[in-house]
């Protein structure tokens, strides 16, 4: 949606690397600085990793979040730039981002719930390879996968552990998930599945006193699972500001085309 609203209250919030604290104090004497909670946009200084944490301190309230690297990779980012920020965050077009909700169930019986915006992931706890079974909206899809791992990724986490894992990079307004496999064992060619954001996947882990799985939601990990169930939230959001020049679509096209 282009054309976000030229926003009248910023929070600038940073990592701790030494350029992102420089443009903490710099934007911050150049346009003010007020609360998380005050504000109408949220300006993230740092990397990727930085921003993912910043969208999800925000998620549910309604708070858009307008990145600037100051980090290692940035490619969610918008380029850093001290001239102009309100003209430019309310040239800004915005995309909505829904997290993946996970429930897992662990080998005692307990449950664990998290939201992650880039991706739930499962692997290997020993040295041997996990034993997995896979469900999609109730019927199995596959009786046994043998691997290090498998993950479902959104559209705003291909680029990061499932592009890694040769999983398909995805534009951040495809209605789609991604299910890949990390070192797949049996079956070997199996490379993964795209399925509609609308599914439920449901992994069940075979053998899992002998083969230990851990599962994590972005950063929440749960060791010792015996199942995990995957579905995109239907209630919380996060929103993602871009610059017109540098929209998230332009960045997966040349991503895609990099050789």
């Amino acid at each position: 949606m282009p054309g976000t609203k030229k926003p009248r209250q910023l929070a600038f919030v940073s990592s701790d690397a030494g350029d992102a604290r420089a443009a903490l104090a710099e934007l911050s004497a150049e346009y003010g600085h007020v609360s998380m909670e005050d504000a109408d946009v949220v300006v993230a200084l740092g990397g990727d990793g930085f921003l993912l944490q910043t969208l999800r301190d925000t998620m549910g309230t309604g708070k858009k979040v307008y990145g600037m690297n100051r980090g290692t990779i940035g490619f969610l980012m918008n380029e850093y730039a001290v001239d102009a920020l309100p003209e430019r965050i309310g040239a800004a077009v915005a995309e909505t981002i829904r997290p993946l909700e996970m429930r897992a169930t662990t080998m005692d019986g307990e449950m664990v719930t998290a939201l992650a915006i880039n991706e739930v992931a499962l692997w290997r706890q020993s040295y041997q390879t996990a034993k997995i079974r896979i469900s999609v909206d109730g019927k199995l899809r596959m009786e046994e996968l043998s691997c290090d791992g498998v993950m479902v990724a959104t559209p705003a986490g291909s680029t990061a552990y499932n592009l890694s894992a040769h999983g398909p990079i995805l534009p951040l307004d495809a209605p789609l998930l991604a299910l890949t496999p990390v070192s797949p064992f049996r079956p070997r060619a199996w490379r993964g599945a795209l399925l509609p954001n609308r599914s439920e996947v449901r992994f069940e882990i075979l053998e899992a006193a002998k083969r230990p799985v851990n599962a994590a939601a972005d950063h929440t990990e749960v060791k010792g699972v015996q199942s995990v169930t995957v579905r995109q939230s239907k209630k919380v959001t996060a929103t993602l500001l871009f610059d017109p020049s540098h929209s998230w679509n332009e960045r997966i096209l040349k991503e895609q085309f990099r050789y």
